[in-house]
């Protein structure tokens, strides 16, 4: 009887030391993950569509990504990742196992560009314009 109590309380409190969390690491990055993110469009409304986004901090810099799911007009569904750090404002365009990232060139009248190359994203509201030579693809966000 006295052992198996002996081996009861044993392994509690072996549980209880084995599960403790560790703490320890580096502690200049800080990262921060949600499955719901809210953005505002320019007249304040939520925009419900964000499918997810995560900032990391690093040395007190802050990285923001955020996905979005956006529908061509032919029905194919592309991912489009924008990135938001200290460096460089970028958008990743994935489609049929290829992601191309463009670099942000500029921004006027509530239109952002992106372009590398001879590939241009066209970003305006929930619209995403992509040009690549002579083709042109018009997608719209959307929810999956």
């Amino acid at each position: 009887m006295k052992k198996g109590l002996l081996i009861a309380v044993s392994a509690a409190v072996l549980s209880l030391v084995g599960c403790k969390k560790s703490e320890s690491g580096n502690k200049s990055i800080i990262k921060t993950d949600s499955s719901e993110t809210v953005i505002t469009d320019n007249n304040g409304k939520i925009d419900s569509i964000t499918q997810s986004s995560s900032t990391t901090e690093v040395n007190g810099q802050k990285t923001e990504k955020t996905d979005f799911v956006y529908k061509a007009t032919d029905g194919t569904l592309v991912k489009v990742v924008f990135k938001n750090d200290p460096k460089e404002n970028t958008v990743a365009i994935t489609s049929n196992k290829k992601t191309f990232t463009l670099p942000k060139t500029e921004t006027k009248d509530g239109e952002t560009v992106y372009k590398k190359d001879d590939m241009t994203a066209r970003v305006k509201g929930d619209s995403l314009h992509l040009e690549q030579g002579n083709n042109v693809i018009e997608l719209k966000r959307t929810k999956i």
